[in-house]
């Protein structure tokens, strides 16, 4: 169990089961005062539990019938959702904290007048708010954890401490200063979920809801083990994690800081004499209809959340059944399975080593038929695969361990609707592509480098006209490359960064390389600046060629299954949104050049691609060829193209209609090409 995981699970239980509690508490003794019998106040606050636990069952049994994209679109969304209601509630009870007490007291002795039924539901809805966002807040956060007994193991000692603190309270054997306990663990709420709104936010983005999966702001996966104690603690408590995107970063950051400054700022509300409960109109319209009904109010908020629960689930269109068990342990590698029949299969993996796992099942030819990317300690998931007639086993690759493999077993019959299994992409083999794309860059190179030569040579002989035309082929020799979202690290971006993020902007000192010369040329700058600046580019393009084939460039063969779909991600954000311009409106042309550097990357690939799906590169290129005659359109008699706005709306739209489309087929060759995690 990963006591990370527990930690900020243990702080909600004890939040929110606090929070019920306080006012079970209250219900309780205004009862007690009053004269009246306790049962129905514990009656709705077993109703408010049965909703809660329904509510939670209903999510863990309708989620797990998706498939993996409508799983991560559900999840997303319940992320967000839960971090706005628990936002809400954390100002809630700061603001109202000190009449809550006042207000459960005046509902209760309506629902006293009423009879024993209202006072059922009176308890029911007080304690199922708290209940509600209780359950969904921690399905959020086990699911953004990836492990479900850490969370649950963290939730239960909240909820039990929890208790124990309201029942010493009731009997007034303890004083607890609430403003303050409120106040900081509202504090490490917010840090929690500000990272359940990152994680949501990340599985929007992966299910292609949300833009930008492929910009990442930082990825430490190659630099820190995610096995380690301290990392497991840090990610558990903030749900921060070695890699993620730029949406993630700046979410997690803005409400940090918005929320946190907000809440920090808030005076608490002191208490209103006569203020009524936060459900008042609600609890006494229901407590008119239950009036001294108390068996019925009993049944319908005990009973009819379960009852509902189960035909929902009931309803759900059947699994797979399963065809057996897997267990994982860090000797064996599902040992002892004894098989499957053909057609479609669910099969459940138990991972019961110390450590996280990637499980694989392979056909004969150790092509993927079925994986868990990621199964962590101690928990359980299911694999479901089509499988038609033929040999199998299981590949276990667990963190820090060679990997183990499972004796084969047959599957006899047939499956005409089994997908074809895809051979698995090593790091050699990708090794081999990216080594040959190297190549074609230092082709490329020398291109970037004459054009540059030759602005200077134009800006030395006061021909300001034929630096602008020498700079067009600079520029658009450098797109050919590749070097997508400054991919090309510190050295790429000396070359052709832009003056995003440079305090000074355009004219910041910091900011170089080819957009810095096209500003230039553009605003009218002296020759001889732009002299230097043309000399400290071509420094820098030295640099990209000399360390080319490091990781810091393009030495890492995983960014190259990215790359084919990057280089025009960053034309679509950047060039045919006007980011890049400088000066020159070469939007259209750096689009072209674009394309051509994905056909490079895509033959590249195309010895990888072709065995595996062989529709996909005819499909991608059909689709370049489409962006090519789109921009053909709008150009000019003389072959140049125009600025961005000029051409009609139809023809813009056209391009980035074509661009879009491309992006779309491209996006699945990162997956395809997807190494194992343990080779990465």
């Amino acid at each position: 169990m990963n006591w990370g995981d527990a930690v900020p699970n243990f702080l909600i239980g004890l939040r929110e089961g606090l929070e019920a509690g306080l006012i079970v508490s209250i219900l309780l003794a205004a009862v007690r005062k009053s004269g009246g019998s306790r049962v129905p106040v514990w009656l709705g606050a077993l109703g408010a539990a049965s909703l809660s636990l329904s509510f939670g069952a209903v999510l863990t049994f309708t989620t797990s019938e998706l498939s993996a994209t409508a799983r991560e679109v559900v999840a997303g969304t319940l992320s967000v959702v839960a971090v706005l209601l628990v936002t809400m509630m954390i100002f809630w009870m700061r603001r109202t904290a000190a009449s809550l007490s006042t207000g459960l007291r005046a509902d209760v002795e309506t629902a006293l007048v009423l009879g024993a039924g209202a006072l059922v539901l009176t308890s029911f809805f007080a304690v199922a708010r708290e209940g509600l966002e209780t359950t969904l807040f921690l399905w959020t956060a086990a699911r953004a954890s990836g492990d479900a007994v850490g969370p649950a193991v963290g939730a239960a000692l909240g909820l039990a401490v929890a208790f124990g603190i309201c029942v010493l309270l009731y009997r007034q054997a303890v004083r607890l200063n609430l403003a303050t306990f409120f106040r900081y663990t509202g504090i490490l709420l917010v840090v929690v979920a500000a990272g359940v709104l990152a994680y949501g936010l990340g599985d929007l983005q992966n299910a292609g809801v949300l833009p930008g999966r492929t910009w990442i702001a930082f990825d430490l996966s190659g630099s820190i083990s995610t096995d380690s104690w301290w990392v497991a603690l840090i990610g558990g408590i903030t749900n921060l994690a070695p890699k993620m995107t730029v949406l993630q970063v700046l979410a997690w950051l803005a409400y940090l800081v918005i929320v946190l400054g907000i809440f920090l700022g808030t005076t608490p509300a002191p208490a209103t004499p006569g203020e009524k409960g936060r459900f008042d109109a609600v609890t006494r319209q229901a407590a008119r209809l239950a009036g001294t009904r108390t068996s019925l109010a009993a049944v319908v908020v005990v009973l009819v959340p379960l009852l509902v629960a189960g035909l929902i689930i009931a309803i759900l269109p059947a699994k797979p059944a399963a065809a057996g068990a897997v267990t994982v342990t860090e000797a064996d590698c599902a040992r002892g399975f004894s098989g499957a029949s053909a057609g479609q299969q669910r099969i459940t993996v138990t991972n019961k080593s110390g450590k996280s796992g990637e499980i694989t099942l392979v056909d004969g030819g150790d092509a993927v038929v079925g994986e868990i990317e990621t199964l962590g300690p101690a928990t359980t998931a299911d694999l479901s695969a089509t499988l038609a007639g033929g040999s199998y086993q299981f590949v276990c690759y667990l963190a820090g361990q060679q990997e183990t493999r499972s004796a084969q077993f047959t599957v006899t019959g047939g499956a005409g609707d089994a997908p074809k299994p895809v051979a698995r992409v090593t790091k050699d083999d990708l090794d081999g592509a990216n080594a040959t794309y190297q190549d074609y860059v230092l082709t490329v190179l020398p291109a970037v480098e004459s054009a540059l030569n030759r602005v200077k040579a134009a800006l030395g002989g006061g021909d300001t006209a034929g630096a602008k035309a020498a700079w067009l082929d600079a520029m658009t020799a450098w797109e050919r490359v590749g070097a997508s979202y400054n991919s090309f690290g510190e050295a790429g971006t000396a070359v052709a960064g832009l003056p995003d993020g440079f305090a000074g902007g355009v004219r910041d000192p910091e900011f170089s390389g080819i957009r810095r010369i096209e500003y230039g040329l553009w605003a009218g700058e002296p020759p001889a600046a732009l002299t230097a600046q043309v000399d400290k580019t071509l420094e820098g393009l030295a640099k990209v060629r000399t360390d080319l084939r490091t990781d810091d460039i393009a030495g890492d063969p995983i960014t190259l299954t990215k790359r084919a779909q990057e280089i025009l991600e960053d034309a679509l954000r950047d060039h045919l949104t006007g980011v890049s311009d400088q000066g020159a409106h070469a939007g259209y042309a750096a689009t072209a050049a674009d394309v051509e550097a994905t056909r490079a990357v895509l033959r590249v690939l195309d010895p990888l691609l072709a065995p595996r799906v062989p529709d996909l590169l005819p499909t991608a290129r059909r689709e370049l060829d489409d962006i090519t005659t789109a921009l053909d359109a709008v150009k000019r008699p003389d072959g140049t193209y125009p600025p961005l706005e000029q051409p009609a709306l139809a023809l813009r739209q056209k391009i980035n209609g074509t661009v879009g489309q491309a992006l779309e087929t491209l996006s699945a060759v990162p997956n395809l090409l997807e190494i194992p995690k343990h080779e990465r």
